[in-house]
């Protein structure tokens, strides 16, 4: 397949998509290696296509739907309380879109997070376990943004009364 046209397909496939895909299943869709897909991948951002990379797969954003609210809270609190933090999040079904931190150096770095249940962050918290990589709130003593969505206003207002009383939010 002519390299164009594949770029233009994966685009297709991952707007049609209802969950993130993973570089080794675009691979096999296309019968080439994961690595041609991330550099597509890393070409059709380049060109100003919004492509997530998740920890899931990738995916592209879908729009705001009109009763679900976002809002970006500041947060601090240690590595050992990511379970418990995004756990508040999810337990009231919230989704925890993003980590943001701002570095001296680099300035705002951002991590999609998209953990919409407990099991994705089982996943997270095991990448982080498996690589042993430190969270973003490590650069920043532990202070973080998140990017979170609700499906409504009241939902949005228990997730942040919730992490306000287990100490989570900066204000």
């Amino acid at each position: 397949m002519e390299t164009e046209k594949r770029r233009r397909e994966i685009l297709n496939i991952l707007h049609k998509a209802s969950r993130p895909l993973t570089g080794t299943e675009l691979a096999q869709n296309f019968n080439v290696s994961r690595q041609v897909i991330v550099q597509d991948i890393a070409i059709l951002r380049a060109s100003g296509e919004e492509i997530l990379a998740s920890l899931q797969g990738y995916l592209i954003p879908a729009k705001q739907q009109e009763n679900r609210v976002r809002v970006v809270v500041a947060c601090r609190h240690t590595r050992e309380q990511i379970e418990d933090e995004l756990g508040i999040v999810v337990d009231f079904g919230g989704r925890a879109l993003d980590v943001i931190v701002e570095h001296p150096v680099y300035g705002e770095l951002r991590g999609n997070l998209m953990i919409a249940s407990r099991y994705d962050l089982k996943l997270f918290l095991e990448s982080l376990d498996k690589t042993a990589a430190n969270p973003l709130l490590a650069l920043t003593g532990g202070i973080h943004l998140h990017t979170l969505e609700a499906p409504g206003q009241t939902v949005m207002e228990e997730i942040t009364a919730a992490l306000h009383k287990a100490g989570y939010l900066v204000k």
